[in-house]
């Protein structure tokens, strides 16, 4: 397992290109969650846009493979990052 800090993690998330990754991280109820997800899905996008930019909020939006919804990841909490068949610890 590789240690990175959390800029690395961002940027590895967003040069996935579409592909699945699992992402751990803590919920704003504290509480941990593991997810499989990935980004660039279209399905259920109306093209009406957010209320709000995520990014300000440390918040990247992802589409959960489990639930099969759109969901949010809390960049600034992100503990665990599977991505490329590798696995990273985030500091």
């Amino acid at each position: 397992m590789t240690f990175i800090n959390k800029v690395a993690a961002v940027e590895l998330i967003n040069l996935s290109k579409g592909k699945i990754f699992t992402a751990e991280f803590r919920k704003k109820d504290n509480t941990t969650r593991v997810m499989n997800c990935r980004l660039g899905v279209v399905k259920d996008v109306k093209g009406t846009g957010m209320a709000y930019n995520p990014s300000v909020k440390g918040l990247k939006p992802v589409y959960d493979m489990q639930l099969k919804d759109w969901r949010m990841i809390n960049l600034d909490t992100i503990t665990r990052l599977s991505i490329n068949k590798e696995k990273y610890l985030v500091r």
